[in-house]
């Protein structure tokens, strides 16, 4: 790249920053491109945060408050899947998202949960919450309005035993 396309560049980039148009993703959410353990967990699931409600403000949607229990929940269910290798919503032990989110202190009513594995590229929290916004299940949990709060968890490791991944779940209350 030339010295001229690098200074046009950064004259584009000074453009947008200055008129308040949309920047990308990864430049809005601290640790978006992060692969698993370059970061903090905090950063990793504080970036699934902010790129879930990235995608809820471009839908007209309210942004979700984090929620230390349900972050708390999420975040033991992640490890709980990398440990005992499954991956699905209910444990191979029959713990469900209510029992979870109880015995982690929450109280509210309505819950949801999106889960997700990635190794390599596809371990990133931007990779991680695009195939959620893909996937037309985990779509309605991220974008329904009857939730206000979101508590994300993550786990090194993956469900399959891979290295350089990540497992997270995301728990939604209302």
């Amino acid at each position: 790249m030339s010295v001229i396309s690098k200074g046009l560049a950064a004259l584009c980039l000074a453009v947008v920053v200055l008129l308040g148009l949309p920047v990308a993703s990864a430049l809005a959410c601290s640790g978006a491109d992060a692969q698993p353990g370059s970061v903090s967990k905090r950063v990793y699931t504080r970036a699934i945060e902010c790129l879930v409600n990235e995608q809820r403000a471009g839908a007209g949607l309210g942004a979700l408050s984090h929620d230390r229990r349900l972050s708390r929940a999420a975040g033991r269910f992640s490890t709980s899947m990398v440990r005992e290798r499954f991956f699905a919503h209910v444990s191979p032990e029959g713990s469900t998202l209510p029992g979870r989110a109880k015995a982690a202190g929450y109280t509210g009513g309505m819950l949801g949960e999106t889960i997700g594995w990635g190794a390599g590229a596809l371990a990133t929290p931007a990779a991680i919450v695009r195939a959620w916004m893909d996937s037309p299940p985990h779509h309605a949990v991220l974008m329904s309005g009857a939730f206000r709060l979101i508590g994300p968890g993550v786990a090194m490791g993956s469900p399959a035993g891979l290295g350089g991944a990540a497992t997270v779940t995301a728990d939604f209350g209302g």
